[in-house]
């Protein structure tokens, strides 16, 4: 039997008991492209330490400071799953919102 991992929750779950105004609405809307920016920063910055580790793995003279290309390496890959598992979590908890709730047409 597989067992889920779940982290425990600081604060409750937001249900909201009435309808969603606009106001609320465009905060959605920011909080969707602010979510897509975050995720554009973890790529960014994972394709900075690849090219940073592929610096460091070719330079020939300094050959002691290949472990540290190895690790931005692992460092760049780790960072790049992070990134998008945060942005898969928050995406499907928004599409849950957008479902549950009358919008403004």
């Amino acid at each position: 039997m597989k067992r889920k991992l779940r982290f425990p929750r600081i604060v409750k779950p937001f249900e909201a008991k009435e309808k969603i105004i606009l106001r609320d609405y465009l905060a959605l809307e920011r909080t969707t492209l602010a979510n897509e920016r975050t995720l554009f920063s973890y790529i960014r910055t994972s394709l900075y330490l690849v090219i940073g580790g592929i610096g460091l793995l070719k330079l020939e003279d300094f050959s002691s400071l290949r472990w540290l290309g190895n690790v931005s390496l692992v460092i760049s890959a780790l960072l790049i799953i992070y990134g998008l598992i945060r942005y898969f979590v928050l995406k499907r908890k928004l599409l849950k919102f957008y479902e549950n709730k009358d919008l403004p047409e």
